[in-house]
């Protein structure tokens, strides 16, 4: 997953490059109007899984069916891909988008700045749901006028992933993971001193995620990475916030030695580590669990999910669909009932969990809610229903998700995190790493980088 988040930060360059072409397409394009005279319509949609996801592209094919029977005046046109950064430039400006497509929450902005999806906003009255999203959600397919673009599907947020077998040999309680950074650390300790190679906390510095966790850590303790100024975009992670998240990293690494000895590690990397039991702690979404156990020979039983240490925000984002701008007004109600027929649909949750659960797939992992009201009720008594993994273990993180701000990526996120890399490098692989300077020097790269953000 943190691969395909990566990945979808990057669409957002590509489709600034592109600005307005998308509406001076010709009718013959992906997003004419295709009703006939029975009164059909026929939308194209994105997000089909691949062929050779056989479940899950099966899955996408049978809701299509059942949704088309439901509604025998709609006819969707599926189709493979999602934000794909190396075709949805060319898509857009050829005229061969979806109707109905697939974004990452790093995307709308831009999108609606561009003028490139359409204003949803009249009909959404029709589709009472839209009104129980949560409004820090739906705000992400908003813009500055206030108007809605699109729905979200799923959203996610970081916390600390921890291994309840170890923090009991360790002496810790396992339903009460730290609350602070100054816990973990303490708690880190106790894990390495149970020696035999045992980690008390682990952390990325390769391949952007080093810059990633960096961004999620200083979220934590209130900081920004970048905000900003008028029209422009600053770096503001040169300061007490910065240095706290740095110096707190290389003190556990040269001082109290309960990082390990191996660094320079990457996304697979923690997972492994937690996997084979040594590791205690990491901050993580959700969706590393079912990978440490299926990948990594992992317990379900062995792994707890507290939220982020000081919680005073934390780095997230999800999943959700736009519509064409040169839809149609037939397309546009088509395709929100096609949304809330399946993704945008706390009804839908029970139906998918039963698959899921019949397919052995993980159901009850904790997810940030995109609903409130009623419908998030009846999202929780599904995923209580269908429940395959001891949702107690995450009740810390449950308990605690609606009361820290979630906060999306800085704009040109990859580059500004292959930056950072090398700041969690320094403080992680030398000991004389200076913390100030290793900021003021980043501070200056990033600003550069974003000196080009429109």
């Amino acid at each position: 997953m943190m691969r395909s988040r990566l990945r979808g930060a990057l669409s957002v360059l590509l489709v600034a490059g592109v600005a307005g072409m998308a509406t001076g397409c010709g009718d013959d394009d992906g997003s004419g109007d295709k009703s006939s005279a029975d009164g059909k319509v026929t939308i194209t949609v994105n997000g089909l899984p691949p062929a050779t996801e056989t479940a899950n592209h099966q899955r996408f094919l049978d809701n299509v069916a059942e949704f088309e029977r439901q509604n025998p005046n709609i006819d969707i046109d599926a189709r493979e891909g999602k934000m794909d950064p190396q075709t949805f430039a060319a898509k857009l400006a050829g005229g061969q988008l979806e109707d109905v497509f697939y974004v990452y929450f790093t995307d709308p902005a831009n999108l609606i700045a561009k003028r490139q999806v359409a204003d949803i906003t009249a009909y959404t009255k029709d589709f009472p749901v839209v009104s129980q999203v949560r409004p820090e959600i739906l705000k992400v397919f908003s813009g500055n006028d206030g108007k809605v673009y699109g729905l979200p599907y799923k959203n996610y947020s970081l916390g600390l992933l921890y291994n309840r077998t170890l923090f009991t040999k360790a002496g810790l309680d396992p339903n009460s993971p730290p609350k602070t950074w100054a816990e973990v650390r303490e708690a880190a300790k106790k894990i390495t001193a149970l020696g035999d190679g045992h980690i008390g906390y682990g952390d990325y510095s390769k391949s952007n995620t080093g810059g990633w966790h960096f961004t999620a850590e200083l979220y934590s303790v209130g900081g920004d990475v970048a905000v900003k100024d008028g029209d422009t975009w600053k770096a503001a992670f040169n300061n007490d916030q910065g240095k706290q998240v740095l110096q707190q990293l290389k003190d556990m690494r040269w001082t109290d030695n309960s990082m390990g000895s191996r660094q320079l590690l990457e996304w697979a990397d923690l997972l492994q580590l937690m996997g084979s039991g040594k590791l205690g702690m990491y901050v993580a979404t959700a969706d590393n669990i079912p990978t440490i156990v299926n990948q990594y020979k992992g317990t379900f039983a062995d792994y707890g999910l507290g939220p982020i240490p000081d919680g005073k925000g934390t780095l997230g984002g999800g999943e959700g669909y736009m519509f064409n701008a040169k839809a149609s007004p037939e397309k546009i109600r088509a395709g929100l009932k096609w949304l809330t027929f399946w993704f945008t649909s706390a009804d839908r949750y029970e139906a998918e969990n039963k698959w899921s659960a019949e397919n052995k797939l993980p159901v009850g992992l904790p997810e940030p809610q995109i609903f409130t009201g009623a419908a998030a009720d009846t999202q929780a008594a599904a995923d209580k229903k269908y429940a395959n993994v001891p949702q107690e273990n995450y009740a810390p993180f449950v308990s605690a998700a609606a009361s820290i701000p979630v906060k999306l990526e800085p704009p040109n996120a990859q580059q500004v995190y292959a930056v950072l890399d090398v700041a969690m490098q320094k403080v992680l692989t030398d000991k004389n790493a200076n913390v100030d300077q290793l900021l003021a020097d980043a501070e200056k790269q990033v600003n550069t980088i974003l000196a080009t953000v429109k």
